[in-house]
């Protein structure tokens, strides 16, 4: 399918001068007639392949870019900038025969201006194409929600797509972003002989015989959003840090003083719960600073009532959005509240740093007292004022249940909406309502987390007379929560009847279940369901956000024995594999939710690589405890090495979101996500919270 308003337009050489079209000028020269290209290092430049992505990413000054190039028989070029969350991306037709891509060097920061003066920031690279007869299908220039959606769907806003221009060599895309801010520009010229024309590229057919269809092309990329400021690597990380080279680097791609940005390339920007998951974690091993800025940015970002802010919508996508929705052309942020797990982790990774961590109690008091605006509550305000919103906001919204522990009191998805916690795919909680993490876990430890604050008194200057009476109820609530909210999400299984299930989905996907189910024993299989339903039925899925209870929680031990004994049996009677912990497990399920919970669907039987650190973070925790009889600290020895083990096997792919498998002679493998034709998405080559495992040491 050709998008329409896509087709390429030829135009004669001396249109270069055509004063209708002085952008295509500025195209040539950045093509290789005088762009600024600083010759220099730059100060952050590595190289992530998986599958058939090939990633490369520079940041230097003002410039801050991720160039993908997509090899096989859908090929694509791809540069995201966490700019504005803005990027430019041309797809091919589908091609019959493979396509590799391979780069020339690194990507080279560029810097330019254009046709009305203002600055636009991006880079210039040379790539090669082996072999290269490539059909254009469209080219996309605008936000990267914009290309994430082309990616998915084939299609994008009319607004957006402008037709490019053919000038000898040199093939050129620009616009203005929409509300006539600087906008984007796309150039590929190929360095090689080679026939360019309205319909594709190709090797000249009198090019060198021994060439064999490889043509090289430089291509430049260029976003005039406002750059943000990249945190430098001395300031991020402490002594204390892990060594991972790639985890390292992609953390400083992602870090700047604005805010974190989730993941390149799909998520360049500000997502609050990824923020704080990767606070809670890393920041033992963060300068304060660092952590401050994290913290600030989700802070900034609360409603009027305390509810945090999952998502932001900037730059164009913004634009885009506030003009379908009456406000005009205009990039004000708009900002949704629509998940339930950030607004109970604020409280708990707030408190690990204020109290927790050995921040200087000055220090705390003076973050507490800063003041920024708040884009969320459109006022401005100490950083203190923000953070006793949202704890009263969490001590409200948990009174009902503290009071009644009944199912129809925990805290369900809102209404209307499918999705609100981590598990944000359609189907990642199996129809379920009250997510077991939110209620089980996040709830409680949010307000034990108050209770402590409020005791601290970090929180005096900040809090009014309702406050604190609110405030003061916490630890009772918390301690309702916890005892009769984990107890709502307990499922069994009679042992024969989990032992047939098994066998038989291990032999629907093709798995030898003979050794897992070896290991279930002759009672029922116990563990905590995913989520419940409407009617409070659990939903009978094995999952590993059992990890967050042991890194924010304190078990009895009778229930840290049932729940790992539950996850850490091999897969598919439990979570463990060969290549990493499973975050889903549908065995015991009907047929279609099974069918659901693929290893090609985004949250079923594949691995997240933070799932596993906060899994091996949260049994750190629990063996520092004093309270547990020997037995149930075997237990946690035995799944820590077991755990480690799996991650060690899949150390090539730690700093992606996530990946699947393959299976077999009774072994598992690594698989790219996103790199079959059965996956859903694809995955980012570096992500925020796949970086954690600096902050986690190895035992």
């Amino acid at each position: 399918m050709r998008l329409a308003g896509t087709r390429l337009a030829a135009l004669p050489a001396d249109s270069l001068v055509h004063p209708h079209c002085p952008w295509l000028a500025a195209a040539c020269a950045l093509a290789g007639l005088g762009g600024s290209v600083a010759l220099a290092e730059p100060e952050l430049a590595f190289r992530i392949d998986e599958g058939r992505n090939l990633n490369s990413f520079v940041r230097d000054g003002p410039v801050a870019a991720h160039l993908l190039l997509r090899s096989g028989t859908k090929p694509r070029i791809l540069i995201a900038f966490p700019a504005g969350n803005s990027g430019v991306g041309l797809w091919f037709e589908q091609t019959a025969q493979p396509v590799t891509w391979s780069l020339v060097g690194a990507p080279r920061p560029l810097t330019q201006r254009d046709p009305k003066g203002r600055p636009l920031y991006g880079i210039e690279a040379e790539v090669i194409c082996d072999p290269c007869a490539l059909q254009m299908r469209a080219a996309v220039l605008s936000s990267v929600r914009v290309l994430r959606d082309y990616e998915a769907l084939g299609k994008a806003p009319a607004e957006v797509l402008v037709a490019p221009a053919v000038a000898g060599n040199l093939i050129a895309w620009h616009r203005e972003r929409l509300d006539g801010a600087p906008g984007y520009r796309l150039a590929i010229q190929p360095l090689d002989p080679a026939r360019l024309s309205v319909d594709g590229i190709a090797p000249a057919t009198d090019s060198v015989p021994s060439s064999k269809g490889r043509l090289r092309l430089k291509v430049v990329a260029l976003s005039g959003e406002t750059p943000l400021d990249g945190l430098a690597a001395g300031s991020l990380l402490t002594p204390r840090a892990g060594a991972d080279r790639r985890a390292r680097e992609a953390l400083t791609f992602l870090g700047t003083q604005e805010k974190f940005l989730a993941g390149s390339w799909r998520f360049n920007t500000y997502f609050g719960r990824d923020t704080l998951i990767s606070l809670a974690l890393l920041a033992p091993v963060m300068h304060d600073a660092a952590v401050e800025s994290g913290l600030a940015s989700v802070l900034a970002r609360l409603d009027a009532s305390g509810e945090v802010a999952h998502e932001e919508d900037i730059g164009e996508f913004a634009v885009l959005r506030n003009a379908r929705e009456g406000r005009g052309r205009t990039d004000t942020p708009i900002y949704d509240y629509g998940m339930i797990d950030d607004d109970f982790l604020l409280a708990p990774v707030a408190t690990g740093w204020l109290l927790d961590a050995g921040t200087e109690r000055a220090r705390a008091a003076r973050f507490l007292a800063a003041t920024s605006a708040n884009a969320g509550a459109q006022d401005e305000g100490p950083n203190g004022d923000a953070l006793v919103r949202n704890l009263v906001w969490v001590t409200e919204r948990a009174a009902p249940f503290a009071a009644h522990p009944h199912r129809p009191n925990l805290i369900g998805l809102k209404q209307g909406r499918t999705t609100g916690q981590w598990r944000d795919s359609e189907h990642g909680l199996g129809g379920g309502r009250y997510a077991y993490d939110v209620n089980a876990v996040f709830v409680p430890a949010a307000l034990e987390s108050a209770a402590r604050l409020l005791d601290s008194g970090l929180l005096d200057p900040y809090l009014d007379t309702s406050q604190r009476t609110a405030l003061a109820r916490a630890r009772a609530q918390a301690r309702a929560w916890t005892e009769h909210a984990p107890v709502q999400f307990a499922a069994s299984v009679p042992e024969a009847q989990a032992r047939s299930r098994i066998i038989a989905y291990g032999s629907e996907i093709g798995v030898d279940a003979a050794g897992s189910t070896a290991t279930l024993g002759d009672g029922p299989l116990e563990f905590n369901a995913l989520a419940l339903d409407e009617t409070g039925e659990p939903i009978p899925i094995l999952h590993s956000d059992e990890g967050f209870r042991l890194l924010f929680t304190l078990p009895a031990a009778v229930e840290l024995e049932r729940s790992l004994a539950a996850i850490m049996r091999p897969f598919p009677a439990g979570l463990m594999t060969d290549v990493g912990l499973l975050v889903a497990n549908p065995a015991l399920a009907d047929r279609a939710t099974r069918a659901q919970f693929s290893n090609s669907a985004y949250h079923g039987t594949v691995v997240w690589s933070w799932q596993q650190a906060v899994m091996a973070a949260g049994l750190q925790r629990q063996l520092q405890r004093t309270d547990l009889p020997p037995a149930i600290r075997e237990r946690l020895l035995a799944a820590r090495a077991r755990l480690w083990a799996a991650i060690d096997a899949s150390a090539a792919v730690r700093t992606s979101e996530l990946w699947s498998w393959s299976y077999a002679g009774g072994r598992y493998r690594v698989e790219p996500f996103g790199q079959r034709g059965t996956d859903v998405d694809e995955s980012n080559a570096a992500q925020l919270w796949s970086t954690v495992f600096l902050g986690i040491p190895r035992p």
